[in-house]
């Protein structure tokens, strides 16, 4: 997942702008009490979250795949004066320590916290969206975008990660159904009349998607 110096990431993050101490306490306690921290946005990313989210300061925004919240949060910065922003995850385990966070965030009362199947609960929503994030399972992606589409306003942006894949999709030898689809739903997306797009190296790779 490391593509650049340590050192040039953190000169990225020292001119990046500071977290918010709850943002900072979530990635303080993710790293030393959650399973697998690799999997949260971190700072450079998280404000790369925050920076597209106020530009295209959305009413409705989902995301897919909460794990700790802090990407919920980095994207409810953008959020519109009465926008809101949907999360859904299947991991109920978490479910008390994210509620946590989100309680003592300035966006609770924007934020809708689900737990269950994505993909049901795609299903179950009836609004649209300017602005969909999806970080979760990867055997999903496709079933993701493609529902997203659906979901999202003309003009609206999808934003997917973890598409460079620790740089596995560039490399054959690597032949992991993960790897495979991923590589597979990039090459999708790149001839995707529907939309217009460039993939970011910025992390494990960030898609940046927009409806036409």
């Amino acid at each position: 997942m490391d593509f650049i110096s340590q050192e040039l990431q953190n000169y990225i993050d020292q001119q990046s702008p500071q977290d918010s101490s709850l943002l900072e306490k979530i990635e303080r306690e993710t790293h030393l009490e959650v399973l697998q921290p690799r999997m949260l946005s971190g700072h450079f990313q998280g404000r790369v979250l925050s920076m597209i989210s106020s530009l295209i300061r959305p009413s409705r925004i989902l995301e897919i795949g909460t794990y700790t919240g802090y990407s919920a949060l980095c994207l409810a910065e953008g959020l519109a004066p009465e926008g809101k922003l949907i999360t859904l995850d299947i991991n109920e385990e978490l479910e008390e320590r994210v509620r946590g966070y989100f309680s003592q965030s300035e966006f609770s009362d924007q934020i809708e916290y689900i737990i269950g199947d994505a993909a049901k609960e795609m299903d179950l929503l009836k609004e649209a969206f300017d602005l969909i994030f999806i970080d979760a399972d990867k055997q999903q992606y496709p079933l993701y975008y493609e529902n997203s589409l659906k979901k999202l306003n003309s003009g609206g942006v999808i934003l997917i990660d973890n598409v460079l894949w620790s740089g596995k999709v560039l490399d054959s030898k690597f032949q992991d159904k993960d790897t495979v689809l991923l590589r597979e739903l990039n090459q999708k997306i790149s001839i995707d009349g529907r939309v217009e797009k460039v993939l970011l190296p910025i992390r494990d790779g960030l898609y940046l998607i927009r409806k036409k």
